[in-house]
């Protein structure tokens, strides 16, 4: 039966909100945890495992993600996925105790662990490279909006309605992507993947998982916490010994082999490294706000929110105008130097100064990572054949999750070690500035740092995805390039 959409809207609309969805949650839920703590009469630290158990949870699996997709159809397991994740979200807004509501989180982070994945495979399949910079364009407005969002309609819950709400917002969005995914959007039958890797799916998600534990407890009970240290050591293990077991199976459910391709291997270093400074700069600016300036849970929200207006922004000169024309690899490492230069003028922000500044530099920041978001989407796959996206994009979505975890734990752990807290005033604790300053710097040396890995990026490897280059022979090597595979799908 034909379809009244093409399958290129149709995959777009459901994986634009169900990344929506999974990218606010982890900021928006931040900003309540406070006052859910102070509801069920517990302390700050049990709290925690709120968030620590949706990260844990959503490590846990991803990597099984693409070869469920491959297995049952992308499909079922994106709409499936949603709405666990739409139900689970209605279950923890109606939590009765601490327990109910950790529980509901990791059901709810487990479902957005295959969600992006899944749906961004598919996405890829729909769409020939050609035409990858276009949608990324589009793709950008959840990963820069919904971060910026979060803490907005988190205050605005906690302060004027109930805490329970940062978990009911996302029903009506969960449920409409799901109805509008089981009208609208066909399966992508692709060959069937091998026998499921049973040892693979251990290490990956034991490791991955234990991994962000750590990462996610280090700078709240101390790096030389005996738990923190055995759940990063552990993890790394595991991790390493990952590696060494899916080098030599035939079918690994981790395809570590597509590393050796050197573009998607280069966005995947430069996609690591800006998710460090990135993410862990807007978990910081939130503390910065709040405890460093004292402002409202709101006000900081307001002022970080810049941040996505100026993606949004330079979206459209990056789609329409840069990369087109100079290619991905000097687009990204230009947009990093913009990133690390507001990151670094943030060291400037005082009680004394006016916010409208602070929010310039978000907004800068915000136009710097238009410049990375979308050519590291758009090249990371480019030489990737169909067959090939689940396992790729599960590689990718797990080192953003981990590079942004990465970032919370540095940053809030360079404000530990420097002093959150230095002076008292009328015999309360004044705030350390240099910390967060510390922290500002810090983040931008890792900005710097990706943009000199963006050097590595070849824009002859993403050649189908230029203008410039787009009339080339298919497969047509250039001078220090690899053969170009042609990815796409016939999808509408």
């Amino acid at each position: 039966m034909s379809r009244p959409i093409s399958q290129k809207v149709a995959v777009s609309a459901v994986y634009v909100a169900a990344m929506f969805m999974a990218i606010m949650d982890a900021t928006i839920v931040n900003v309540a945890l406070p006052t859910i703590g102070r509801e069920f009469h517990t302390r700050p630290a049990a709290v925690d495992g709120i968030a620590i158990g949706f990260l844990v949870s959503l490590a846990v699996c991803i990597p099984v993600s693409g070869w469920l997709g491959d297995r049952l159809g992308g499909r079922k397991v994106l709409l499936g996925a949603i709405l666990v994740f739409t139900g689970a979200s209605a279950l923890c807004g109606v939590a009765a105790s601490l327990p109910e509501l950790v529980v509901f989180r990791v059901l709810q982070g487990g479902a957005g662990g295959l969600m992006t994945p899944v749906g961004m495979a598919m996405l890829w399949r729909c769409f020939p490279p050609a035409e990858r910079v276009r949608i990324s364009g589009i793709l950008v407005v959840p990963t820069a909006f919904a971060p910026a969002l979060g803490p907005v309609l988190g205050g605005f819950f906690v302060t004027d309605l109930s805490w329970r709400w940062v978990f009911y917002v996302n029903v009506p969005i969960g449920l409409a992507a799901f109805l509008f995914g089981v009208v609208f959007v066909a399966d992508q039958r692709l060959e069937r993947p091998g026998a499921f890797d049973l040892v693979g799916f251990l290490l990956a998600s034991g490791g991955l998982g234990l991994f962000m534990y750590g990462l996610s407890e280090g700078p709240v009970k101390g790096w030389g916490s005996p738990d923190v240290l055995v759940a990063v050591a552990l993890g790394a293990a595991l991790i390493a010994a990952l590696g060494i077991m899916e080098l030599r199976r035939r079918d690994p459910l981790v395809d570590l082999r597509l590393l050796g391709d050197r573009l998607f291997r280069s966005s995947n270093l430069v996609m690591f490294l800006a998710s460090t400074a990135f993410l862990g700069v807007l978990y910081l600016v939130a503390l910065f706000y709040q405890d460093g300036l004292g402002l409202s849970a709101l006000q900081s929200g307001l002022s970080t929110f810049p941040e996505a207006l100026g993606v949004m922004a330079g979206a459209q000169v990056t789609t329409r105008r840069l990369y087109p024309v100079l290619g991905p690899r000097r687009v990204i490492a230009g947009g990093l130097v913009v990133v690390a230069f507001a990151m670094a003028a943030m060291v400037l922000i005082g009680p004394d100064t006016s916010l409208w500044w602070a929010r310039l530099l978000m907004f800068v920041m915000g136009l710097g990572m238009s410049g990375v978001f979308i050519p590291v989407q758009t090249a990371a796959f480019a030489t990737i054949p169909p067959e090939r996206m689940g396992p790729a994009s599960t590689l990718f979505n797990a080192e953003r999750q981990l590079g942004g975890a990465m970032g919370v734990a540095v940053l809030t752990s360079v404000v530990a070690a420097v002093g959150q807290f230095s002076t008292h005033v009328a015999g309360h604790p004044a705030a350390h500035l240099g910390a967060y300053r510390g922290a500002f710097l810090v983040a931008a040396a890792v900005a710097l740092m990706g943009a000199g890995s963006a050097l590595t990026v070849r824009d002859e490897d993403a050649a189908d995805t230029i203008t410039r280059w787009r009339g080339a022979r298919p497969g047509a090597r250039t001078p220090g390039s690899v053969p170009v595979k042609r990815a796409g799908l016939a999808a509408d």
